[in-house]
């Protein structure tokens, strides 16, 4: 065997592996949330991004092996801005074979008219493109619409909302539509963005850029994309924990009184989620939390999980 071909064997396993481990994590985001549904027709809305891609590509695949009957259905929302390839996604998704619908509004022409030269358009855009997916959901008959966030979005959000906002509240993996019509998923709510662009890499999905409209990006999310990402080099494992938290909340121990009811606490109460510890030296691992809460280290290791620098 020449070198070449142990190289592509290499390669193979590594692409085998890596597609095994996101579908793996879209499955059991989609068991968790109960996201799919016998008969479901789920609209999966196409950007022309890593991210749309590969969960277009995860739906279909368990598609094909769920214990339920579900139709895919791809969206793209074409905005008519310049230079827009508007050939790409059509004849990506007939070579695949997926049912598409490509819808066509000039979105861009009206943020150009209505935001001030130098602002940011992204906020009205959003909201435009939002009404006109939840509309054409309607029409299409869809039973869910389908989003292509991933876990390090959802991490993102959390930040945001905690730095800028004053509010602990994320991106959940499901909810009900703000017109309160459809219910929206997730599916990559468990997957990892950088196993994602690797994904990506490896399909060589035909990427449409997102700069097309020439708006700048958001800079508060960039400020969170970059920190996370430096924690990540510099403290593996970080993520994996924090996204764990997400998931293990105990509101006996924030602030919320709208969430558990200080008020009644008494002496006669007994303690409640192990009491007043928050003054312990704690016993904390050193690598992170499993997402069942457990951890497969010496609980006898410490480490300042909120150190940052």
């Amino acid at each position: 065997m020449t070198q070449n071909q142990e190289l592509t064997k290499a390669q193979k396993y590594n692409f085998d592996k890596l597609q095994k481990k996101l579908r793996r994590n879209t499955g059991q985001a989609i068991a968790d949330f109960n996201m799919i549904e016998d008969g479901d027709r789920i609209m999966v809305c196409l950007s022309g991004g890593k991210d749309s891609y590969t969960m277009l590509e995860m739906l279909s695949s368990l598609q094909r092996s769920a214990p339920v009957s579900f139709e895919l259905i791809a969206v793209n929302l074409d905005q008519k801005q310049p230079g827009f390839p508007e050939h790409i996604l059509p004849e990506y998704l007939e070579s695949l074979g997926v049912p598409y619908k490509i819808v066509n509004e000039d979105t861009y022409s009206i943020v150009k008219e209505k935001v001030p030269e130098g602002k940011t358009t992204c906020s009205l855009c959003s909201r435009l493109r939002r009404g006109i997916l939840y509309r054409t959901a309607k029409e299409l008959g869809a039973t869910k619409i389908a989003l292509g966030h991933h876990r390090d979005d959802m991490l993102e959000t959390l930040f945001l909302n905690m730095f800028y906002g004053g509010k602990m509240k994320g991106m959940p993996p499901k909810l009900v539509s703000d017109n309160g019509e459809h219910v929206v998923i997730r599916p990559l709510a468990y997957c990892r963005e950088k196993d994602i662009e690797r994904y990506t890499e490896m399909k060589a999905f035909p990427i449409i850029p997102c700069n097309l409209c020439g708006s700048q990006p958001n800079l508060q999310r960039q400020v969170i994309k970059e920190m996370l990402r430096d924690w990540d080099k510099r403290y593996p494992g970080r993520i994996e924990t924090m996204f764990t938290a997400m998931q293990n909340v105990v509101p006996s121990h924030l602030a919320d009184f709208s969430l558990f009811d200080f008020k009644s606490i008494d002496k006669d109460s007994g303690a409640i989620n192990g009491g007043d510890i928050a003054f312990d030296k704690e016993d904390l691992p050193s690598s992170p939390v499993s997402g069942d809460g457990t951890s497969e280290f010496d609980p006898g290791e410490k480490l300042d999980i909120l150190q940052v620098n």
